[in-house]
């Protein structure tokens, strides 16, 4: 079973969770978490075990009502796995030239990872939905200023060490959409158990982006 992108969907609230290492027992109440708490986007990485029979759980479990995508795809083989396992779209952690043209060929969203203005440049131009910069906490919104200067047209997931107070800062610098992976699925919360908590704060990142938004 695959899953289909939706666009009205990411652009309703682009904010893409980021599983990494989680077990598969835990899958079905972090999917219930996020349909609860209003997450509309959803990613594993390639590189946790498991991952391409966690993409498949999710895509049964959530329907259409989340776009399932693949994280940390660092090679076309990686990609293919990905596709097969229903992934509908696909971020990688730095400009891979081969997964992005392939991904652009099946016309697959690809949301590259990029830091420098020069690798920033290289994802937009070739055909990226969004460019994830990364690591977003090294540089801090007043890099996302520093680059909207030449780049305003670039639309900017800034992803790595994400807080809730954090957002409003990058926001107001020019960003458009979050990556959030360990402030939001916090270890020892998952570990325990702690839906109701996950729940709450998925919905706690939904208000304070959508406080922001247009600002």
């Amino acid at each position: 079973m695959s899953s289909v992108f939706s666009i009205e969907r990411f652009e309703q609230r682009p904010l893409v969770g980021i599983l990494r290492n989680v077990h598969a027992d835990q899958i079905d109440p972090i999917v219930e978490a996020c349909l609860e708490g209003g997450l509309t986007n959803l990613e594993v990485t390639m590189n946790s075990e498991g991952a391409t029979d966690q993409i498949r759980t999710i895509v049964e479990r959530a329907g259409n009502k989340l776009n399932v995508g693949a994280g940390t795809v660092t090679s076309p083989h990686r990609l293919e796995q990905a596709i097969a396992a229903g992934a509908s779209f696909v971020v990688t952690p730095a400009v891979i030239p081969d997964v992005i043209g392939r991904c652009r060929e099946l016309k697959l969203p690809v949301i590259p990872g990029a830091f420098t203005p020069t690798e920033i440049w290289q994802a937009w131009d070739a055909g990226a939905l969004m460019v994830k910069l990364f690591p977003a906490d090294l540089g801090g919104p007043n890099y996302v200023k520093s680059l909207r200067g030449p780049f305003p047209e670039i639309r900017l997931l800034a992803t790595g060490g994400i807080t809730l107070d954090s957002i409003e800062g990058f926001m107001n610098a020019g960003v458009e959409g979050f990556g959030l992976g360990g402030p939001l699925f916090r270890k020892e919360r998952i570990e325990s158990g702690d839906w109701g908590w996950l729940t709450q704060q998925i919905r706690e990142y939904g208000k304070a982006f959508e406080a922001h938004r247009n600002h």
